[in-house]
This record gives structure tokens, sequence and C-alpha cells, in this order.
């Protein structure tokens, strides 16, 4: 195709026909005298204007706006309420009357606001790449964010912010940044969005605020304000990072919660201070010095369980949150903030706005666990080591700390493999009634001084831990994008192969760390259920179906999962099999626990109320089962 180019007679002819429209617009611009008889003449024509009656004006907006009239004797006051609904109406013809954006920027954040609107068309996160190594942006191209205050005017006329030009103004306050957006009846009416950005925050501040607006703006109406955010697809896993993709929010002073991680939901609040769209690892967050009274949240999921697999899937999670908001003295006045940054505990943490509680640490004893344990441990190991081998060495140090829990749960199961022969005896002997079996088995315990409770305390005690870390370790921001070994990124899952087909619940691809964990897992079971399959009670689940089961769970469940989660669970089992190891070949003495037992049987056993009470039950019991026979 040939392309156009202009040479340079082609300019001057240009030139020469401009030159001639302006020395035409010159000739024919209005006397003075032309100009005072036309003035004259649209006084006359207000002045019929405001004397009509008609309920019938035309309700075109842009061609047409009814006068306003605060006091009839104030003509001036009348042109004026024109003039602020005409300003609006006529915003199209402004000179920022185009989708133009202004830039505003800082080390950390790159962000473009545009005219159209007044709102931020584009967050870059400068510091961040994606897992295929592009920019990370929260907002881009204006297309999956919006933000629009919606009121209605003293005309009953409705306008919505998104739809008009703003007009914007930079300025600089010492290294702060300011942006002004101006929604412009005149130089002293208007709506205006106000930024201030800091240099290397995160956070910028927020102002809404209106000046001279009291006869536009409708108090009797609703001025809703309307926030929509599409997340954007950051991580190798959109299915996995969807899991961790929700709306959270404070209300009522310091309370919080979210909306979930569903295909759909929604929640109501009253008094919310703070509203976050989380994308996993990266947050968007409106806070506000003046709770709104009320706000309401949607999430939906844009695509299917099995779309989310799919490698082109752009955006996983649709947020909405409406809030109304209130007039003071007839005007708009909001101190607010934008925060844009990562999901990081200790970022979020520093501004004491109670904004840590979007990284989902768990709620009471396990959230204590991570805030007050392993994330400032982590960080000190992580300060001076690799990722992975921090992971390691911390994995390490908590099994050290628990290894007395793991010796009283393996002593609990050593003094139950002595009493084998005797509860084996027992079941033989009263195989068809089951009431006497409970009640010498229960009676040969005591004897013997042995609580089959004391097995299960300590592993009780161990959850809180174990919990803590499942949820430590997929919400560490450090540890995103940080390869170890084989694996890439310890925040995502890790592939050693890829497969030609998708396996369900499984995945299209191998991870070899939860392939480690599972074998692991199955090791510890084998040492930890052998003894109790032997002496195992009718009634009781079956353990030889359990220890199969839960490494085949881990490996099908773990397989999309943070890798290091996965090393933990590999790494945490290891060190414990080795553990019950020197537990079982060096600490513990079969013979010894036999003989103590022995000596234990010989003993006056004094009965405590509450076995006393349990024995007196069972007796009535057989009593009357026998007095039914």
């Amino acid at each position: 195709m040939e392309e156009k180019k202009f040479d340079l007679n082609s300019i001057i002819g240009f030139a020469l026909i401009f030159g001639i429209i302006i020395w035409m617009f010159y000739l024919n611009q209005p006397t003075p005298e032309e100009i005072e008889a036309e003035k004259a003449k649209q006084e006359q024509v207000e002045t019929e204007t405001e004397k009509e009656t008609d309920k019938n004006t035309t309700t075109d907006f842009v061609t047409e706006s009814k006068a306003i009239v605060v006091n009839p004797q104030d003509s001036v006051a009348v042109a004026s309420a024109k003039s602020q609904l005409g300003a609006f109406a006529y915003s199209a013809s402004l000179p920022s009357a185009k989708d133009e954006f202004t830039k505003i920027e800082n080390e950390l954040l790159s962000l473009k606001i545009n005219n159209r609107g007044g709102y931020i068309s584009e967050v870059l996160l400068k510091n961040f790449k994606t897992y295929d190594s592009i920019p990370v942006y929260l907002i881009k191209d204006g297309k999956n964010a919006s933000f629009n205050i919606n009121f209605g005017t003293t005309d009953n006329r409705i306008l919505n912010t998104k739809d008009l030009f703003f007009e914007p103004s930079v300025t600089k306050n010492g290294e702060n940044t300011i942006l002004s957006m101006k929604l412009k009846v005149s130089d002293s009416k208007f709506l205006e969005y106000r930024y201030e950005l800091k240099p290397n925050d995160y956070m910028l501040d927020f102002t809404i605020r209106s000046q001279g607006l009291q006869q536009v703006i409708n108090n009797g109406q609703t001025i809703n304000l309307d926030w929509k955010l599409q997340a954007i697809r950051h991580a190798k896993s959109a299915s996995y990072e969807n899991r961790y993709t929700d709306i959270h929010y404070e209300f009522e002073g310091d309370k919080d919660s979210f909306t979930g991680q569903g295909e759909f939901d929604d929640d109501e609040e009253e008094e919310v201070s703070w509203i976050g769209f989380k994308q996993h690892f990266f947050t968007s967050i409106l806070l506000t010095d003046t709770p709104f009274k009320k706000a309401s949240f949607t999430s939906k999921n844009l695509a299917s369980t099995s779309e989310l697999d799919d490698k082109d899937i752009k955006v996983t999670k649709e947020f909405a949150a409406t809030m109304p908001l209130e007039l003071t003295s007839g005007e708009l006045s909001y101190s607010m903030d934008w925060y844009y940054g990562p999901t990081d505990y200790k970022i979020l943490n520093a501004y004491k706005k109670n904004l840590d509680e979007i990284v989902p640490l768990g709620w009471g004893i396990f959230g204590f666990i991570n805030r007050y344990l392993f994330i400032p441990f982590f960080g000190f190991l992580s300060g001076f080591l690799p990722y992975g081998v921090a992971i390691i060495v911390m994995t390490i140090i908590v099994r050290i700390i628990l290894s007395p829990v793991t010796y009283k749960s393996y002593l609990s199961q050593a003094k139950m493999k002595v009493l084998r022969p005797e509860i084996t005896e027992i079941n033989e002997k009263y195989k068809d009634n089951a009431m006497k079996k409970q009640q010498e088995t229960m009676a040969l315990y005591g004897k013997a001084g042995v609580n089959p409770m004391s097995g299960c305390l300590p592993a009780l005690m161990q959850i809180p831990v174990f919990y803590a870390l499942f949820n430590f370790f997929p919400s560490a921001f450090q540890l995103r994008q940080k390869s170890f070994l084989w694996a890439d990124d310890l925040s995502s899952y890790d592939n050693i192969a890829q497969l030609p087909f998708e396996i369900p619940f499984y995945g299209d691809h191998v991870s070899l760390f939860p392939i480690l964990a599972s074998v692991a897992i199955f090791f510890y079971m084998t040492m930890t259920t052998g003894q109790t399959m032997q002496t195992q009670q009718p009634g009781m689940p079956n353990m030889k179906f359990i220890m199969y089961l839960s490494p085949l769970m881990m490996l099908f469940f773990f397989n999309n999962y943070a890798s290091g989660l996965s090393l933990y669970y590999f790494i945490s089992n290891l060190i414990t099999i080795g553990i019950m190891l020197v537990i079982k070949n060096v600490i513990i003495d079969d013979d010894k626990i036999h003989a103590k037992i022995q000596e234990n049987k010989k003993k006056p056993k004094k009965q405590g109320k509450f076995q006393k009470k349990m024995k007196e039950l069972m007796d009535q019991a057989e009593q009357q089962k026998k007095a039914k026979k």
C-alpha cells in the first residue's frame, strides 16, 4: 500500500486556507454596539423563560438545561444554576474532553489517570513480574476497572462521573506529586478527585470533594460510589491463584471479614472503613477516614474451575463494591487512600490500619502463631539464607522443639504394644459381650497405668503448629518467584514433567515435591499405625485404609499447591521418622516398659471419682443386660 505524504505545495496550500479563515472570522466579529444589543435581547429572553410554567420542558440534557430558582427575585442565582447544570452537560466540549491521561509515578508505582471519569486507568508495579516475565499490572488500559459516583441533580437528572471529563492539574508539594482532577462548573465550582503520591510508597492519598455544588446535587437522592475491578492473572496456576483471590473489608471499628472463594459471593456490612480486592499476592485497597455507613460487595468467578486451567485465561474474578456517600453542608467531602501493592504482611502491617488481616494467616491461635513466631523467625532466617534452605532450617528447628511431644506419643504406643497379648486375650474371651470386653480392657489399662488417650493428646497438640504452617507458606510473599533445586518458584507448583493430557483432580503436570512428601508420610504412618492396627478395637476406623489414603490424598491435593509447602511436609516427615527411629532404637526399651507395667499391676490402684462413676455405669448396664435375658 502506498504511503501518503505531504509535499511542500500541500503544506503551503493548507497554510493559506487557514490564514483566509482566520481573516474572515476577524472581519465578521461583532461591533461593541452589536454586542450590547444582543446582550439586551438575551436578558429579555431569559426573563420571559423564567415566567413560563410549562412542566413539559424537554429533557434533552445536552441541548437544554432547566433553571433552578433559589429566590424568584434573584435572577443572578437563576442564571448561575443554569450554568452549573450546563457545565456538566457540556463537559464533552471542554479542552480536557479527550481520552487522554496524566501520568504520575514514584520508585514503586506508575499510575495513569484518565480525563474521562478522573479515575486511574493504569497501575503498574515497577518491581515485579508475572510468571511469564510480563510487568505486573493491577489495572491495564482502563479495561478491567471503573470508579464512578452516581448522583441526581436538583432538576431530576442522573449523572455518572465515569462518563464526564475532568480537567487535570499537576503540582508538587516537596517530594510529593499532587494531581487534581476537576469536573468543573467554573473555577470556583467543581467536583474534585485529588491524588497525592509520596516517594517509595504503595499508598497514595485520595480526596473526593465538591465546592459550590449545593444547588446542583440533589440532597434527597442517594449518592452511590461504585468501584469495580477484574483481577488480572499473575501466577502460573490460575486456579491456585483464584483460590486466594477474594474481597476483604473492615467494618464497625476493627472487625474484618471476607466474601470467600466461591464462584459467586456477596455480602453487606455497615460502618466500613476499608475494602480490599485481593489477587493472592497483589491487592487494591480503598480506605476512608469517614467510614461508609453501608457497603455491599460482590465477587464472582469469570471462568469455571476447568476453564481456570486454560493457559490463555487473562482474568480470574470480578469484584464490585457499592457505597452510599453522604453530603456535609450540601457538599461531598471524603478523605481516602488508595493502596496498590503486594499482599506482603510486613508492608501491610507497617501502615497500622489493620490491613495485615488481608493476608490469610488463619484465625485464632493459628494466626497468632504465624504473626508472632513463624513470620519473624522465617524473616530472620531468610535474611542470610536462601529461601529453600531457610524453609529446611525452620522445619528442623520446629521438629526438634516438638520432639518431646513426639516422644510421649511414641511411648504411649510402645506401652500399648506391650499390652497387646493381654488385650488379644480379653478380645477372644469376651468376643460375644462387647460391654464386658470394654470393661475388662479399661480395667487392664488402669492396672498397668496406661492411658490410651495419651498417644492422641500429643498429636492434637501439634495441630495448631501444622495448620499455622499450612496457612503460612501459601501466604508468604517472600517465596514468590524464589527458586530452590528444580522448583523455579516456591510459591507455585514445581513442574518436572508436562503431561499430554489432564488427570481429574491432579492436573496436567507432575510435581516432584508432593511425591516426595507423600512417600515420606507413607513411611511415617507405617511406623505409627503399624502397632495400632494390631491392637485395634472393633468399631475403630480402619487404620490400614487410612495409611494408604492419606499419602494418596496429599499427592493429588498438593500437586497444584505451593512447592514451598510440599518441601516443608517432606522435610518435616523425614525428620519425624528420624526422631522416631532414635526414640525406638535408643531411648525406649520394650523390656523395661514391660517390667514397669507388671510392677504397676501389683500396686493397689486408687480409682478417681470419674473412673468410679464409669465403673458403676458399666456395672449397671451389665446387670440390666442380664435381667433382660
